[in-house]
């Protein structure tokens, strides 16, 4: 059984990379040199064929089981429908993610069967993945006699049904880059593609003749232009260098925009095996000079109180932070969260309400009751909402003014956590809704430059238990932090897709922020411990600190 799941699942990745979505034709692509190897090894994994007299519940299970094979365009699957639907069934348009042992099958009329899942999520044909909540799903089969008495489906579901173990084994996760609309950071809209092929093909699709996932649509821009399309349907990819061909509407396209796509390929690309990308017209390479993007990281140190001061704690000492360390040491501080380039900090008071300090200079952000740890953004403009109001977001920008954001999180009851990312163009939350704790992001629409409402949220995450903080690790993964039945909970989301969970230190857990790797979070426990993740085990860091930071990026 082994080798045959094995089997099913090379055979999927052989197959499954055509063009958006799961492909089942497309135009010819090029063959490998003669001295390139290809990057799987050829399986062939041949499932059951319908048996005869299998009874209609058999041929249901026997077809979801064969359409895990897509060899021959599922031409084994296709044997388990009648003739009219083995023509019209579409298995390409995506994949049915569920909780492995999650399956049942049940007789519900005389030609009718449902299978029911635990699904968990589910991919479109863009790669996109959305999460669901793990309820039954059902999938309903009709199914009609032969003229030999045999049972075939004559109505089924499109799409195919992986369980989570083999989907994360076929399908790998990839970033594929916008910009923010200014022009300056680079944004992952990630994206799944069987594992192990030629990528390029797929992510070049989904930037040229794409675009970014609806939830992102207004909140990320491309550089594709009116007449900038692809040449070629393929991307074959030679020495290591990914081939563009475009349209010759390129030849005048504006050099700025070329070189901001060329650099939303190669950022896209980027640990694909890919090492370059050139775009072409009419088989010769375009003379263009990729745009440059802001980096996200941070200060590898992390950023605390301790009773000596405000600062970057390195080995048994302190470094101070010009311009805030002075006043925020003379602050009862319970949250901080330092801007990009720590020029700017919002600071929750414990007496309550939050305040900007720049240049040791303190200013009221917001004076209302019940605030939640601030956010700040890449433009020092101060976030801050109520516990027990989650619409009512309220921005405090640089230059002193006052706005409420429009659209924030619709639906919720209660926020426990906000916070934006580190380039400026999404912003994710811990909100309850119907008495369970859920993590959303949502795209931050602007206008003239200026946040000025919330796209519709994007759910990602159903916490088990209660959340309480969470950060972004890297550019497209939240760390999470809640309260389970057996302790803290530390998880690693990655924004469209899936998740990973542990147990945290011991402790009761107050903050976490995030360290320049994704596998090197902090965290700090209602006793003052700062804990340090390395790998899969957290290290105790240092003691007495009062305040775990966080950190927008460090220039």
């Amino acid at each position: 059984m082994r080798a045959r799941i094995v089997g099913a699942l090379a055979a999927l990745v052989l197959v499954l990379a055509g063009c958006a979505g799961l492909p089942s034709g497309g135009s010819v692509n090029p063959g490998l040199a003669l001295d390139e190897a290809p990057d799987v090894p050829d399986f062939s994994f041949l499932p059951n064929r319908p048996q005869p007299g299998a009874t209609p519940e058999q041929i249901v299970e026997g077809f979801v089981a064969a359409a895990t094979s897509p060899a021959g365009r599922w031409e084994i699957a296709r044997l388990f429908l009648a003739p009219d639907i083995s023509r019209s069934w579409r298995p390409e348009t995506g994949v049915t993610i569920d909780r492995p042992g999650s399956r049942s099958v049940t007789m519900v009329d005389s030609d009718v069967v449902e299978m029911t899942v635990a699904q968990t999520g589910e991919v479109d044909q863009t790669g996109a993945f959305h999460a669901a909540d793990g309820g039954a799903a059902t999938l309903g089969y009709e199914l009609e006699q032969q003229g030999d008495g045999e049972w075939r489906i004559s109505k089924a579901p499109d799409g195919i049904v992986l369980n989570e173990q083999d989907f994360r084994v076929v399908f790998s996760a990839y970033g594929v880059m916008f910009f923010d609309p200014s022009w300056k950071f680079l944004v992952p809209d990630v994206r799944w593609f069987p594992t192990r092929q030629n990528v390029a093909t797929l992510i070049t699709q989904a930037i040229i003749g794409g675009g970014p996932s609806p939830w992102l649509a207004g909140a990320v821009v491309s550089a594709v232009t009116d007449g900038v399309v692809l040449e070629s349907s393929a991307v074959p990819v030679v020495q290591g260098i990914a081939r563009v061909e475009l349209g010759a509407a390129a030849l005048d396209a504006d050099p700025v925009a070329l070189g901001r796509l060329l650099r939303q390929l190669q950022a896209s690309l980027q640990g694909t095996g890919v090492a370059g990308v050139e775009l072409l017209v009419g088989g010769a390479e375009l003379a263009v000079e990729p745009a440059q993007a802001l980096s996200t990281a941070i200060d590898a140190r992390p950023l605390v109180q301790i009773p000596d001061g405000f600062g970057f704690l390195g080995e048994g000492d302190l470094t101070t932070v010009s311009g805030l360390s002075t006043r925020i040491a003379e602050l009862d501080a319970y949250a901080i969260a330092v801007g990009r380039g720590a020029r700017t900090a919002a600071v929750l008071l414990a007496e309550g309400g939050v305040v900007r300090v720049e240049g040791n200079v303190v200013t009221t952000a917001d004076e209302r009751a019940d605030l939640i740890e601030p956010a700040i953004d890449p433009d020092d403009t101060i976030w801050t909402v109520p516990v027990n109001q989650p619409s009512a977001v309220r921005l405090a920008t640089a230059g002193g003014d006052t706005r409420d954001i429009a659209n924030a999180w619709p639906g919720a009851t209660q926020i426990g956590a906000m916070e934006v990312s580190r380039d400026g163009t999404r912003v994710a939350a811990i909100v309850t809704d119907a008495g369970r704790d859920w993590v959303e992001v949502a795209g931050i629409q602007r206008a003239d430059g200026a946040p000025v409402s919330l796209g519709a949220p994007e759910r990602v995450l159903r916490l088990d238990g209660s959340g309480s903080d969470l950060a972004w690790l890297d550019d497209r993964t939240l760390g999470i932090l809640s309260e389970g039945t057996e302790g803290t909970v530390v998880t690693e989301q990655v924004v469209g897709g899936l998740s990973t969970s542990g147990t945290g230190p011991a402790g009761v857990a107050v903050s976490l922020a995030a360290g320049p790797t994704v596998s090197s979070a902090r965290l700090l426990t209602v006793d003052g411990a700062l804990f340090v993740r390395r790998g899969t085990t957290w290290q105790r860091a240092a003691d007495e600190v009062l305040v775990l930071a966080s950190q927008l990026g460090a220039n």
